[in-house]
């Protein structure tokens, strides 16, 4: 089965257009890899991203939202280990 990532972002805070961007570039980036990115509405200032419902990344444990980049890297590692990022990679 292929892995399904969740973006859980909060509507109070209009964070759709975040999260619906970053699904947009998980998908252009793992299109042969994911078999799903779902937005998960939410409320209480969550922004969080789970990969086959393992948490990788939470806003309010990190104090700030992801940079797409590191998304990426965090989504990789645990989807598609060997895969190269090209510029997403570079320190």
């Amino acid at each position: 089965m292929a892995p399904r990532v969740e973006i859980h972002y909060c509507t109070q805070c209009r964070w759709l257009l975040r999260a619906g961007w970053m699904a947009q570039e998980l998908l252009t980036t793992f299109s042969d890899t994911l078999g799903e990115v779902a937005l998960v509405p939410q409320k209480g200032g969550v922004f969080t991203v789970y990969v086959d419902s393992e948490l990788v990344f939470d806003r309010k444990t990190e104090g700030r939202f992801p940079e797409m980049k590191e998304v990426k890297q965090l989504v990789r590692n645990k989807v598609a280990p060997s895969m190269d990022l090209g510029h997403s990679d570079t320190v």
